[in-house]
């Protein structure tokens, strides 16, 4: 396996975008993923980027990624937030997601967080026991709140 892990580019966008999706569909939830690739590739790569992210390659071809940004906690100070790490279906089980995930810790370490937070849904039996042999912290007592758009502007 020729395996390459680089920093994403603004070209990538498209390819990550497609997995978003893959992810979306795996998370039942399809009908959830609203960002446009404008969207998304201004959020990355625009005058103010808020998002970084790692993507692991086989020649040539994006098989997955880790995508973070800077939350900032009262309590903790500035923390690592992965906002998605997703590996294609075919290529899970393979020891990439192992090794994004490494090079995240590796990164916040580098970057001087004061940690790295993330959520998991808790029917994702893979995924919790993936992050269970890092000997992560699974919280429990926290529900997630949103607002969507249409809800800040019909407010």
């Amino acid at each position: 396996m020729n395996l390459k892990i680089r920093i994403a580019q603004k070209e990538d966008c498209l390819r990550l975008l497609e997995l978003v999706n893959e992810l979306a569909l795996y998370e039942k939830a399809p009908q959830e993923v609203t960002v446009t690739l404008q969207e998304f590739e201004d959020a990355g790569f625009g005058n103010n980027p808020v998002w970084k992210a790692f993507v692991a390659e086989i020649d040539g071809l994006i098989i997955g990624f880790a995508l973070y940004y800077i939350r900032y906690s009262t309590w903790k100070g500035n923390r690592m937030y992965l906002e998605d790490l997703i590996i294609t279906e075919t290529m899970r089980g393979k020891g990439i997601g192992k090794i994004l995930f490494d090079k995240l810790i590796q990164e916040a370490k580098e970057l001087g967080f004061s940690g790295m937070v993330w959520q998991v849904l808790d029917w994702n039996e893979p995924a919790i026991n993936f992050y269970k042999k890092y000997d992560a912290t699974i919280e429990a007592g926290w529900l997630n709140a949103a607002l969507s758009r249409e809800q800040l502007l019909n407010w």
